[in-house]
């Protein structure tokens, strides 16, 4: 827990319907133990997409679509998302619940490892104004330099997942065994953020800890 559940509920319970397709994904994810964003991260992830109001959005882990079709709720018409997603079983779910939403025509789903795809689409010269990282937590550190090559200046990055339910200020032996890599690559991950000087970074203890970086030079 990062914040008190009261308060947690309480967001939560201000949230206004996300239409019938949107609470119909979510509940078939939570139901199939799907990770997906939480509410509250949701609503920030929507915040941010509507303030930037990108014309690229690069997601990686894309799971069932859910996070993607929340920002599909609220960027800009001519905006289009890359996503990535590698774990096979999910993706034909979300390419049905993109079709599901109407989205499929403004949304681009590569198959497969995400570092081949970040090196293909910076050979590419692609950019993209926002970048949502919500995949495997051992990768991010792996990502973040080919990241940074995708992003133009005024770029923003938002990771979610880096506080790991509050683990992340334990010692590294106070964490299960099975844990203590990712929680140390993600506290690595964190010092480069906040220590990169491309980047200026916020920490955000809303869900499970979401990070945003804006490129600054």
């Amino acid at each position: 827990m990062i914040v008190n559940d009261r308060i947690t509920d309480y967001i939560q319970s201000l949230e206004v319907s996300q239409g019938p397709v949107l609470e119909t994904i979510e509940q078939e994810a939570l139901d199939g133990f799907v990770p997906i964003i939480r509410r509250e991260t949701a609503a920030f992830l929507r915040t941010m997409t509507a303030a930037l109001r990108p014309k690229a959005i690069l997601e990686i882990g894309t799971a069932v679509g859910y996070s993607a079709l929340q920002m599909c709720r609220v960027m800009p018409k001519d905006c289009r998302i890359t996503t990535i997603e590698k774990y096979e079983k999910r993706l034909p779910i979300a390419r049905e619940n993109f079709r599901r939403a109407g989205q499929e025509e403004r949304i681009t789903l590569l198959e497969g490892d995400a570092d081949l795809h970040l090196k293909e689409l910076a050979d590419q010269g692609r950019l993209f104004d926002l970048v949502f990282m919500d995949a495997a937590k051992g990768q991010y550190l792996n990502w973040l330099p080919l990241v940074l090559k995708l992003m133009p200046e005024g770029g923003v990055l938002i990771s979610d997942n880096v506080l790991q339910d509050g683990d992340i200020v334990e010692s590294r032996f106070a964490v299960q065994r099975r844990n203590r890599t990712i929680h140390s690559r993600m506290r690595e991950y964190l010092y480069q953020l906040k220590h990169t000087q491309q980047l200026e970074t916020a920490v955000i203890p809303i869900g499970d800890g979401v990070t945003v970086s804006t490129k600054v030079r």
